[in-house]
C-alpha cells in the first residue's frame, strides 16, 4: 500500500500512522515523556502548556507587527491608532492570546485539534479544504513538535497587504465616525480570518482579498422620534 504511487493520500495517512504508532501520544507530563521536552525550558511541565505557549507566541508576533505599523500611520491619526492597539491588547490578554487553539485540553469548540492532539491542514486560503489531506500530531514526539512550527496560521484577508493598511486608513479618514476595532481584531487574531495550513498549502501570492467596507465603522444608533 505504501509503494502504490497512485494512492498518495493513502500513502501519506499510512506514513503518519506508522510514524506515530510507537509514540506516547497520550502522555501529557514531562516525567511521562521526557524526550518530547528535550530542548524546552524547564518551566513547561506538560505538553499542552507548551503548545498553548507556542500559539500565544504566534498571536503575540501578529500584535507586535500591528503595533510597529504605527510609523506608517498619518501623524494626525497616530493617537487614535494607539488607542485601538491598546484596546486590542487588552482583549488579547483577557483571552490569553487565543492559546486555546493549540491546547488539546480545551473545549472542542475552541481548539483546532482533536482531543488526542491531531491537527488537520485547513487548505490554502482559496480552497475550502486541503487537497493533500495534511495532518500532524505535535503531541506525539519531539520531531513532530518541531515540524509543527513550520505550519502557519495564515490570514485569509492578508495582514500586511490588506488588514493593517485598511485599519490605518480607517483611523485617518474616520471624521466623526467610530472605527469598529473589534472587526479588525477578529481579522488579525482569530480563526474568523486565520487558517492553519501545512507549509505546502501556504500560498505566498497576493490573496487579492479586502476588508468588508460595511464593517469598518460602527453603525450609529438611530434615535426615533415619537410624533
Amino acid at each position: 500500500m505504501l509503494s502504490d504511487e497512485r494512492a498518495p493520500r493513502r500513502q501519506k495517512l499510512l506514513a503518519d500512522l506508522l510514524h506515530n504508532l510507537s509514540e506516547n501520544i497520550l502522555a501529557e507530563d514531562r516525567q511521562e515523556d521526557g524526550k518530547w521536552f528535550e530542548g524546552l525550558e524547564s518551566r513547561f511541565k506538560n505538553k499542552s502548556s507548551y503548545m498553548r505557549y507556542s500559539c500565544e507566541s504566534r498571536i503575540r508576533s501578529y500584535m507586535k507587527e500591528v503595533s510597529s505599523s504605527i510609523s506608517t500611520v498619518h501623524p494626525t491619526a497616530r493617537d487614535a491608532y494607539k488607542r485601538i492597539i491598546d484596546l486590542m491588547s487588552d482583549k488579547l490578554r483577557s483571552v490569553k492570546y487565543n492559546g486555546c487553539y493549540f491546547d488539546r485540553r480545551e473545549e472542542e469548540a475552541v481548539r483546532l485539534c482533536t482531543a488526542e492532539g491531531w491537527f488537520s491542514c485547513q487548505g490554502p486560503f482559496d480552497r475550502d479544504d486541503c487537497p493533500s489531506k495534511h495532518s500532524i500530531n505535535p503531541y506525539s514526539n519531539r520531531e513532530s513538535r518541531i515540524l509543527f512550527s513550520t505550519w502557519n496560521l495564515d490570514h485569509i484577508i492578508e495582514k500586511k497587504r490588506a488588514v493593517v493598511p485598511e485599519l490605518a486608513e480607517a483611523v485617518k479618514t474616520r471624521g466623526g465616525r467610530e472605527v469598529n476595532w473589534e472587526y479588525f481584531y477578529q481579522l488579525l487574531f482569530t480563526v474568523d480570518n486565520l487558517k492553519l495550513v501545512h507549509i505546502a498549502c501556504h500560498k505566498k501570492t497576493n490573496h487579492n482579498l479586502s476588508c468588508d467596507k460595511t464593517k469598518i465603522y460602527r453603525k450609529r444608533k438611530q434615535n426615533h422620534k415619537i410624533s
